[in-house]
């Protein structure tokens, strides 16, 4: 499908979080008129349909749940996340979020009522989960082993965030030094690596919870830890629950999950 640039240049100004799906609606629209190239008109009379009363809630699923393109093979991936994302869907659905908002929601659904996961396989985090109810990034988590260091550089080199040096207390050690707070769990020092030296520790998911934009906008907070595949979906389902107990009237969950020990109870709580 082609889009004159008259029509790409509205479509993105359409708020991001949407603009997949409107770009996917728009597309329909035209196809089903026999067509192969939008333009800058059926941009705007899908435009007119989702703004007319009701228009925008016929749109609506309950939830959102987006990716990064690491599934399409980018380079930068530290750990895969297309299964997780697929039973991550299969709980949302059986949630029946849609039902909730619609008990619960005074008036008509609008695109920010509904419940937002992101996922990204990387910390680049291109699908910008920190605003997201619940974002989750791959992550690789770094050790030192046992084989020899070239003392090459290439994990100084290639790591972002100058968590990797060597020798740092100027002893003459000929082993690498990782800084762990400063280390995003990237995987690149990993990968780097000609020796072996650095291998990886485990690998998993970050999770965070509780971001927003808005008027009043807010970084997610994040679980401590590099969490499993079970362990981010019993996360999930926490959140969820925790979620439809608590909302009234649409309010966001961010807005409901109000610290850190909130986190940390969803993640570590048996029940």
């Amino acid at each position: 499908m082609k889009w004159s640039k008259e029509a790409d240049q509205a479509i993105q100004k359409v708020p991001f979080f949407v603009r997949k799906r409107v770009r996917k609606k728009v597309e329909a629209f035209v196809e089903k008129k026999g067509r192969d190239r939008i333009t800058l008109s059926d941009v705007n009379q899908l435009k007119q349909k989702f703004l007319s009363k009701g228009g925008m809630e016929k749109e609506i699923k309950g939830y959102d749940l987006s990716t990064c393109f690491g599934g399409n093979g980018c380079p930068n991936t530290a750990f895969g996340s297309t299964r997780l994302t697929g039973d991550i869907e299969k709980i949302v659905q059986q949630a029946d979020l849609l039902a909730f908002l619609k008990q619960n929601v005074k008036g008509d659904l609008k695109f920010h009522h509904e419940f937002r996961i992101v996922v990204a396989d990387c910390p680049n985090a291109c699908s910008r989960p920190q605003i997201a109810d619940i974002g989750i990034v791959g992550a690789a988590l770094p050790k030192v082993s046992q084989e020899p260091c070239t003392l090459c550089s290439s994990c100084v080199d290639v790591c972002p965030d100058a968590a990797v040096c060597l020798d740092p207390e100027g002893l003459n050690t000929d082993a690498p030094d990782i800084d762990m707070h400063r280390c995003l769990a990237c995987g690149k020092c990993i990968r780097e690596c000609p020796s072996g030296t650095i291998q990886q520790d485990r690998a998993g998911f970050r999770v965070m919870l509780g971001g927003r934009l808005g008027r009043h906008p807010r970084l997610a907070m994040e679980i401590p830890g590099i969490h499993s595949h079970d362990q981010v979906l019993v996360i999930v389902k926490k959140s969820i629950k925790f979620y439809k107990k608590n909302a009234v009237n649409g309010s966001r969950f961010s807005r409901i999950l109000s610290d850190v020990d909130e986190v940390l109870k969803i993640s570590l709580d048996p029940a």
